[in-house]
C-alpha cells in the first residue's frame, strides 16, 4: 500500500493524505462474522459522560476477530485481506480445513493463499499463533496474551511488534512497541510477525471534517472556558494568571503520575519511561 496526496484544490485538501487500498483484496466483509455496534457518546448505563469529545461519526459494524486462536492443528488459508472500521491495523478472514470461518488481525507479509496454523507444532512463520514457550527467543510477535486463554489484549495495533528476549522459570522476557521490558506467562498465546498496515502512522486527516468523521468531537482549550467549567477560564483577555496546567478536576495535567498500583506491576522489569 501506499500514501496518496492531493493537489490543494481546496484548503482541506492541501494536506490531506489518504491510504491507497490494492492491499485490500474484498470490499465487503463477511456476513456471519458481522454484530451490530450501537453509539454510546462517550456516555455510560446512566447516561453521564464519563469519555469526552465522543460523538457522531459514520455508522460502522464490528467484525468478531479471533483473538484467542485456539483452533490448534486446523489448517486454514487466507481467503481476503479486508479493511476494519475498528482498528488501524486489516484483518484478514481465515477458511479453516473444517469449513470454520474467522477473522483475525492481519500481520505484514501474509496475502491470499498464505496457510497458517495455531498451536503446538505450527512453524515459525507470519501468521501462525503458539504458546510463548514454543517460539524461540529473538522472534518478533504480536497479538500477545496477558492471561492463558483469555484472548490477546497487547500489539494489535497497526505496524506494531513486540520482541521475544528471554525465557527464565514460567516466564518470558518481552520487549513491548513502548520499550518497556516485561515478565508474561510462557503458556499466554501469540502471533508470530508484525502486524501489518506499517504506513498508518503516515496519514494526515487534513481537515476537521475528517476528524468528526471518525466521531471524536472537538476539544476546546481550558483557558478560553469559563470559571464554571475549568479552573484555568476566566479573566479579561488572556491571561494565564501563573497557574499550573490542570484538568477540569484539578488534576495536574503535566508530569503528575496519575497511574494506579496494579498486580501486574510486579512483572514489569524496566518501564517505557526509563532513560
Amino acid at each position: 500500500m501506499a500514501i496518496k496526496k492531493f493537489n490543494p484544490y481546496t484548503p482541506g485538501r492541501r494536506f490531506m493524505s489518504i491510504q491507497t487500498k490494492e492491499d485490500l483484496t474484498n470490499q465487503d466483509p463477511e456476513r456471519s462474522l458481522l454484530a451490530p455496534l450501537t453509539k454510546k457518546g462517550g456516555r455510560n448505563n446512566l447516561g453521564r459522560i464519563t469519555m469526552r469529545h465522543r460523538g457522531g461519526g459514520n455508522r460502522k459494524k464490528y467484525r468478531i476477530i479471533d483473538f484467542k486462536r485456539d483452533k490448534f492443528g486446523v489448517p486454514g488459508k487466507v481467503a481476503s485481506i479486508e479493511y476494519d472500521p475498528n482498528r488501524s491495523a486489516r484483518i484478514a478472514l481465515i477458511n479453516y480445513s473444517d469449513g470454520d470461518k474467522r477473522y483475525i488481525i492481519a500481520p505484514s507479509g501474509i496475502r491470499v493463499g498464505t496457510s497458517i496454523q495455531a498451536g503446538p507444532g505450527s512453524d515459525i512463520t507470519p501468521g501462525n499463533a503458539l504458546q510463548l514457550k514454543d517460539i524461540p527467543v529473538g522472534t518478533v510477535v504480536h497479538n500477545l496474551e496477558l492471561e492463558p486463554g483469555k484472548g490477546a489484549v497487547l500489539v494489535r495495533s497497526a505496524g506494531t511488534s513486540a520482541q521475544l528476549m528471554a525465557k527464565e522459570g514460567k516466564y518470558a522476557y518481552l520487549r513491548m512497541p513502548s520499550g518497556e521490558l516485561r515478565l508474561i506467562l510462557q503458556q499466554c498465546m501469540a502471533t508470530v510477525g508484525q502486524v501489518g498496515n506499517e504506513e498508518h502512522e503516515n496519514v494526515t486527516l487534513g481537515k476537521a471534517g475528517k476528524t468528526r468523521w471518525l466521531g471524536r468531537r472537538p476539544m476546546v482549550r481550558g483557558m478560553v472556558m469559563n470559571p464554571v467549567d475549568h479552573p484555568m477560564g476566566g479573566g479579561e483577555g488572556r491571561s494565564k494568571s501563573k497557574k499550573h496546567p490542570i484538568s477540569p478536576w484539578g488534576t495536574p495535567a503535566k508530569g503528575y503520575r496519575t497511574r494506579k498500583k496494579k498486580p501486574s506491576d510486579r512483572l514489569i522489569i524496566r518501564r517505557r519511561y526509563a532513560k
